[in-house]
């Protein structure tokens, strides 16, 4: 049985609002700061093979702000949320292929993929909640 106060607190519109913050906090920074360093997000996506360059980081900068953004406002929370799964999946062997690597450095890579795996199902949680909320 869990306790009223913890009950209130995790039932509350502002908890949930501020937990969709926190899940999507990362993907608009990311989008913020590519946006205002366009030619360092360009050259991110070339230093990871992408070509054009300019068009993936349009690309990602597009799926983090429209996706954190639905998820954000609970609107269409499958969407923004299976369109930042799907990217957080894809950067696994574009960016993180741990698996070539050797040493402290696949270690690393290892821990980051697995935490895109975690973020992934924190996605998936946020879509299963607000379906559910809108069947109720």
């Amino acid at each position: 049985m869990t306790p009223t106060l913890i009950s209130g607190i995790l039932l509350s519109p502002i908890t949930a609002f501020v937990a969709r913050l926190l899940l999507v906090f990362m993907f608009l920074g990311s989008a913020i700061s590519k946006v205002t360093d366009f030619a360092g997000a360009e050259a991110e996506m070339a230093h990871f093979g992408l070509n054009p360059p300019w068009l993936f980081a349009v690309g990602t900068i597009l799926t983090q702000l429209i996706g954190g953004v639905l998820i954000l406002l609970n609107r269409a929370t499958w969407l923004g949320a299976g369109a930042l799964g799907i990217f957080t999946l894809l950067t696994i062997p574009i960016a993180h292929h741990f698996w070539r690597m050797e040493g402290p450095m696949a270690q690393f890579e290892f821990y980051v993929a697995v935490e895109h795996l975690s973020v992934l199902g924190g996605m998936l949680l946020v879509a299963i909640l607000a379906e559910r909320m809108r069947a109720a």
